[in-house]
């Protein structure tokens, strides 16, 4: 989670400082930061987990496919709603040895992603975001290899409560070049939403890094 947090800084730092001298240089052109807008996006996700715990548990980061939806919301010029529905694959690599055989397993994980950003846009070319993320898990897949054995294990889940989820949040920036955008993100799991109003804090967390190519109409 440190980490994630020390993204964002310096996701933020990097971008708007390349950017804010284009805002005092450039006035002809039309400032589009209160038009609302539709837009689709792809990249890919760089993710890992970590053990909230504190205990010796070693995992690989894997990278994975993320993409979907976003509208921006203004709310005024400098603020705004940005709220995404995402296709997220997240997930881990880890390997070792069992009696006497070394193993190596991979995790990747389908989540139906959907973050309510708070954008701040202190310049035309840059959006910050930041907020609350829910994540609906729809399909779990290990590879698992081991001596001789090899093995794929595949589970698919269906969730018709919108109130079971994980509660998560994700941040970073966005870089508005007319209808083209380019997203960095960090985030990371809070905790379980049970459906029934209870909630729980799982051990394993999942912590990713997003990077995005959008369109916007």
């Amino acid at each position: 989670m440190k980490k994630a947090i020390i993204m964002i800084a310096m996701v933020t730092l990097a971008v708007t400082g390349s950017y804010a001298q284009s805002e005092t240089t450039t006035t002809s052109r039309t400032d589009n930061r209160e038009k609302l807008f539709f837009g689709l996006k792809i990249g890919t996700n760089y993710s890992n987990v970590y053990d909230s715990q504190g205990e010796n548990f070693v995992a690989d980061a894997k990278f994975g496919l993320a993409g979907g939806g976003f509208v921006t919301i203004p709310i005024g010029k400098y603020f705004g709603i940005q709220p995404e529905v995402l296709f997220s694959q997240k997930g881990y690599k880890s390997s070792g040895t069992f009696l006497g055989s070394s193993y190596t397993m991979t995790r990747t994980t389908d989540y139906l992603d959907v973050p309510i950003l708070v954008a701040f846009k202190p310049i035309e070319y840059v959006s910050l975001v930041f907020g609350p993320q829910f994540s609906y898990l729809m399909k779990q897949k290990d590879d698992f290899t081991g001596g001789t054995i090899t093995s794929t294990q595949e589970q698919t889940y269906t969730n018709d409560n919108i109130r079971k989820n994980t509660f998560c949040f994700t941040g970073g920036a966005d870089l508005n070049m007319d209808h083209l955008i380019i997203g960095l993100r960090a985030g990371w799991d809070v905790q379980n939403n049970n459906g029934d109003g209870t909630s729980t804090t799982p051990r394993y967390k999942n912590m990713w890094y997003q990077a995005t190519v959008g369109f916007r109409f």
